[in-house]
């Protein structure tokens, strides 16, 4: 029979300072006595080590003891409270994390991957060489107000200010550092931007004035809110012409959808689906949209030629294929469709992200409540009219309670009985029109 293997016996965690300058030996009487070690007075005579919950021992020395039980103390504290950092991962730097970090994040999109990269490039050029335990809030926030100074838009910064605290959020989870300096003080602000929404004249303007080819990604963008890329990569069979749905199934370059909510269908009209059909039947057969040789119309081709017609249409030099997106939206919510439509139309994760991009789309409130109120008077009719009369005809007087007959009957405040009365509740509700 094998003899099972001894579990692994966990070390102490106890931290010890010790005198390396001073050892322990018994003498010829086996008495214990105090004598210089070999190496007293070459190296720093007090060490202090402690072992930490993995197991493992950390140790530093120091020149006097005061400093090296100091120093132990606060380790041993932070392992009890649970945000204890290794003295050695305590010394990586911000660019060595970001690096290690970019390694793990290789799994995504590579759009996705690629935008980290632009961002951590900027992060980098401010706290390459900054150890991780270092980065103070203060810090963070005179980098977001360089950032500013230098002429970032504040939504650029706010993504970078993000990402910096991604970061710092997965080194806690790593434990490499105990907190993250990033917080609600910290940020900047996202800066919210209002898209612009061209006018249906100028869409229909953009579709003429484009090359042939582009015009079904100018549909697929204003009137089923498809991206760029999905737009370019759409594939005649992704297009149910009979029932009148789009359903993207990659992204341009064979790449996958943004999210997996990118994939639900959208419903189009039969006007549109017949031209699309037309021209699946004058393209090249493959994708909706073809350059002017006939292979599919890649996403810079699609933009090249609404840069070269944006100007005669009357839409804004910033105008790009995505504000297509943006009128699309506005289309949707000018219909009166309510939020949980359109965030299912454009295919967004959740519908914060479509309040905070269209909120301010939507029409204004005030008039819908005040009509929602108007309508008790409405439905009171006659019966608030006369009470408006009569309350008019009557002369007020400067001592209600002293008045007799209706008057004083009025000014009585009800009893109890009479407030929970149903005959009461009854004909006060009468009286307001409920």
């Amino acid at each position: 029979m094998s003899k099972q293997p001894k579990p692994r016996q966990r070390r102490n965690q106890r931290g010890s300072v010790e005198d390396r300058w001073r050892k322990r030996v018994k003498d010829a009487n086996g008495t214990t006595i105090d004598v210089p070690s070999p190496v007293s007075g070459k190296v720093r005579r007090w060490r202090a080590r402690y072992v930490d919950n993995a197991g493992r021992e950390h140790s530093r020395t120091f020149d006097r003891k005061v400093d090296a039980q100091k120093w132990l103390d606060a380790q041993v504290a932070s392992l009890l409270r649970g945000d204890h950092v290794a003295p050695k991962d305590a010394k990586l730097t911000v660019g060595e994390w970001c690096d290690k970090w970019l390694a793990g994040y290789g799994t995504r999109r590579r759009s996705t991957v690629r935008q980290a990269e632009v961002h951590i490039k900027i992060i980098k050029a401010h706290f390459d060489a900054v150890p991780m335990s270092a980065v103070r809030p203060s810090d963070v926030r005179a980098w977001t107000a360089a950032l500013k100074n230098e002429g970032r838009a504040d939504s650029y910064v706010y993504a970078l200010y993000s990402r910096l605290s991604q970061l710092f959020t997965d080194a806690v989870h790593d434990g490499i550092v105990a907190r993250n300096p990033c917080s609600r003080r910290t940020s900047p602000g996202m800066g919210k931007q209002r898209p612009y929404v061209a006018t249906t004249k100028q869409i229909w303007a953009l579709y003429d004035a484009v090359p042939p080819g582009v015009r079904p990604a100018i549909l697929l963008g204003a009137h089923a809110g498809l991206r760029l890329a999905e737009a370019a990569a759409l594939r005649v069979e992704d297009v149910d012409f009979a029932t009148g749905l789009v359903t993207p199934s990659v992204q341009w370059g064979d790449e996958p959808l943004k999210s997996e909510k990118s994939r639900t269908p959208i419903p189009i009209p039969k006007q549109m689906a017949h031209l699309l059909a037309e021209a699946v039947r004058v393209g090249n057969g493959r994708t909706l949209a073809d350059d002017e040789w006939g292979n599919p119309a890649g996403p810079w081709t699609i933009e090249r030629a609404i840069r070269a017609a944006r100007e005669q249409v009357g839409l804004p030099e910033g105008f790009r294929f995505h504000d297509l997106r943006h009128y699309f939206a506005s289309l949707l919510i000018a219909s009166g469709l309510d939020v949980k439509v359109v965030q299912t139309r454009l295919r967004h994760a959740s519908a914060k992200t479509t309040l905070d991009t269209y909120g301010h789309l939507w029409p204004d409130r005030d008039d819908t409540s005040r009509a929602a109120v108007a309508a008790v008077y409405t439905e009171g009719g006659g019966l608030w009219a006369s009470t408006n009369q009569a309350s008019a005809s009557t002369p007020s007087s400067p001592n209600p309670t002293a008045s007799s007959g209706s008057a004083g009957t009025t000014s009585r405040r009800p009893t109890t009985s009479e407030r929970s009365s149903p005959s009461t509740t009854a004909s006060s509700c009468d009286s307001l029109g409920l």
